[in-house]
């Protein structure tokens, strides 16, 4: 049985990390590489720095496919006349905590949505002094966890980050990508494509993604396995996936959407041969402080990539 890691996830999600702002999540995840790949079955080569941005490569072996997690969050950027401009597509709720920093400390304020008579909406905070121009404001970090499911901001996709690291353990052969900008248009899947397939001629890839609940995919059905959003994967791709799912009890459930988008719709967009797929636990409230998602679901995730990574 896969092994769902509470205590790790709490971290992740306290690291700030909106989109073009990824380097402390860029370190974070660096350090836990460094501090545990000794206990990984596996040797790790370890790609970033100049050429990469705030991206991440690990190599294990030699990768058939890639798992691509997005490391960037949602959230606000601070304009003009106390105005907060969206960082990819939050939710706005009045009343919820922000938090950041800027040249004069930590801030922790308060969303403030105010609508006109014409149904215009203006972001505003509500702070006891002026924040600086540019800051990034994310949501105050909340983590609850049950026996059932876990609630907090950003498991989307800090729980995609999680299950990429917990699949390295015991990697023999693949590539892990932590990308970024996946929240804000994408940017970065290109050029790493692009590295994996000249460098190891890896044209798979599952995207570690967390997908939203709908009226056909439930919280406690098992991991999503996504047949479609607005870009459509290849299908001897995708039923070869479905059937190691089924061959392996894995419990899961497809999904079929008309809009979405993902890393992997990034992918498709490039000039690059991928198969890919969007592989990722449901949850609710989506893009919101109070996300949730059940453990069952991250458990068959976990056992799904672990299982497709050895086999496809």
């Amino acid at each position: 049985m896969a092994h769902f890691k509470p205590e790790l996830l709490e971290k992740l999600i306290e690291v700030r990390g909106t989109s073009g702002d990824e380097g402390a999540i860029k370190d974070f995840i660096l350090n836990y590489v460094n501090e545990n790949k000794a206990n990984w079955k596996s040797e790790v080569e370890v790609h970033h720095g100049e050429g990469f941005q705030d991206a991440i490569v690990l190599i294990f072996g030699k990768p058939r496919t890639a798992i691509f997690a997005h490391t960037d969050t949602i959230g606000f950027t601070v304009g003009y006349n106390n105005n907060l401009i969206k960082i990819g597509g939050p939710r706005t709720i009045d009343g919820m905590k922000l938090v950041g920093s800027d040249s004069q400390g930590e801030i922790e304020t308060e969303l403030m949505v105010i609508e006109d008579d014409e149904g215009n909406t203006t972001l505003k905070y509500v702070f006891d002094r002026e924040i600086d121009r540019g800051t990034n404001l994310s949501f105050k970090p909340d983590f609850n966890l049950t026996d059932q499911h876990v609630q907090t901001p950003y498991l989307d996709n800090r729980l995609g980050v999680l299950n990429a690291l917990t699949v390295c353990e015991d990697l023999e052969n693949g590539a892990v990508v932590f990308s970024t900008y996946e929240e804000h248009g994408g940017g970065s899947v290109g050029f790493l494509g692009r590295f994996l397939y000249d460098n190891y001629k890896v044209r798979q890839a599952l995207i570690s993604d967390i997908t939203w609940v709908t009226d056909g995919v439930q919280h406690d059905g098992g991991v999503a396995i996504s047949m479609r959003d607005k870009a459509i994967p290849r299908r001897s791709f995708l039923n070869k996936i479905i059937a190691l799912a089924k061959e392996n009890k894995i419990k899961y459930q497809l999904e079929v959407e008309s809009a979405g988008g993902s890393d992997g719709s990034m992918l498709q967009m490039t000039d690059l041969p991928f198969d890919w797929c969007f592989i990722g636990a449901p949850e609710d409230n989506v893009h919101s402080p109070t996300e949730k998602v059940y453990i069952s679901d991250i458990e068959a995730m976990i056992e799904l990539y672990k299982v497709l990574m050895k086999e496809i």
